[in-house]
């Protein structure tokens, strides 16, 4: 336990920090890499181009600072950040390393109010946060590993098939070269894939949602072409090298956004490939035949974009209690009874659904889960009952 002296000067620098914003984050990560290039092999480095892992880095070091005499309230951040290190094969290593750089850029940034004090403060604050995130992650991986189909670390799997899902989403269906089974999954979780894409110096790490309930023997994921300002490194290289036959390192499922119960009614609301997890999640209670009604919303650019459109009819045919809706953003004219134009607007189905009683799980860019969820509460829902995922460092709203 941190004494009430540490804490209070661990306080203290809360100032500090956010004068400097991510001034701190930048200069830490240049010296981490400059220093230890080998870490570029499990950091995102597009995340860092685009400043969004220095925001996050930032975000979770005030956060911890603020709270340090109460860290019960950074539980769920604990949990998601855990999950999400597994699945890039953290190790107590790592921390050491980062703690090191973080002491060093504080003393680098700020020496006059870097007193021996405060940098011991610090270096004791640090530690317990790494205890806590390698005991929680040390309890992941074993639970894994302990599991029937479980596995620790990267695992060589084969692309079994390839199938594209719409203009810009394509599914990679994935077998264990070993051929032994598979570990069983929480529908809504993701795999970290680890690839090195031919012209890149170290290997690149990303997650990807699984979409298709868990079956012990292979897995699904389904991948969006990222096009954007920045084209999508490891998107790019999936859908353009990576062909049925080739190999793949996995690391076993992970996240903490799952669904809840198979047994509640079940909102699902997604836009883009968003709709990923959504369909596992689908999926998932559909193959459990207990008569749980489910409401799947989804947005997106039109009907090109439209991934597992035809699935969804083939379900909504098999399964009564699932009602489908779909948004499409540059329609000119509706041509179903469950298709709107523009942007999504809830309001329109609301009479349809179980405000009180559901499970509300929200998937997309930051900017729709954040109009949807406001649009839920000003419904009626409770916050409570609504679950989110955010891909990429993690964004509150």
């Amino acid at each position: 336990m941190l004494s009430a002296e540490t804490i209070a000067i661990v306080k203290s620098t809360v100032p500090l920090l956010e004068n400097a914003g991510v001034a701190i984050t930048n200069h830490f990560y240049q010296r981490m890499f400059r220093l230890n290039p080998e870490l570029k092999d499990i950091f995102n480095m597009t995340n860092q181009h685009s400043g969004r892992q220095q925001f996050a880095l930032f975000s979770a070091i005030a956060a911890y600072a603020k709270n340090i005499d109460n860290l019960s309230v950074l539980a769920e951040t604990v949990e998601r950040v855990a999950h999400k290190h597994t699945s890039f094969f953290i190790q107590p290593a790592h921390y050491d390393i980062v703690g090191h750089h973080l002491i060093e850029t504080l003393r680098e940034l700020a020496p006059d109010a870097f007193t021996l004090d405060v940098e011991q403060a610090w270096t004791e604050a640090y530690g317990v946060l790494a205890n806590i995130f390698t005991g929680r992650e040390r309890q992941l991986y074993q639970q894994t590993e302990q599991q029937q189909g479980g596995w620790y670390g990267p695992r060589r799997f084969k692309v079994q098939q390839k199938v594209p899902e719409s203009a810009l989403v394509t599914s990679f269906v994935l077998v264990p070269v070993d051929g032994e089974a598979v570990v069983d999954f929480q529908p809504g979780q993701y795999l970290g894939v680890k690839v090195k894409p031919a012209n890149c110096e170290y290997f690149e790490m990303r997650q990807y949602s699984l979409s298709d309930k868990a079956n012990g023997h292979s897995y699904r994921i389904s991948v969006k072409r990222e096009t954007g300002e920045v084209a999508g490194l490891v998107s790019n290289y999936l859908h353009d090298h990576i062909q049925e036959g080739d190999e793949l390192d996995i690391l076993p499922p992970a996240g903490d956004f799952f669904l809840q119960s198979a047994h509640l009614p079940t909102v699902l609301i997604s836009a883009g490939v968003g709709l990923t997890p959504m369909m596992s999640m689908l999926e998932s209670i559909v193959a459990l035949k207990q008569h749980t009604p489910v409401y799947f919303l989804h947005a997106c650019e039109d009907q090109t974009q439209h991934s597992f459109a035809e699935r969804l009819q083939q379900l909504a045919q098999d399964y009564p209690l699932l009602q489908h809706f779909c948004w499409y953003r540059n329609v000119l004219q509706n041509v179903a009874s469950n298709q709107f134009t523009g942007l999504m607007d809830v309001a329109a189905v609301s009479r349809l659904l179980p405000l009180q009683s559901a499970n509300f799980y929200l998937c997309g860019p930051t900017g729709f889960m954040k109009a949807v969820k406001e649009q839920l509460l000003a419904l009626g829902v409770v916050s409570a009952q609504i679950h989110y995922e955010v891909f990429g460092p993690h964004a509150d709203f």
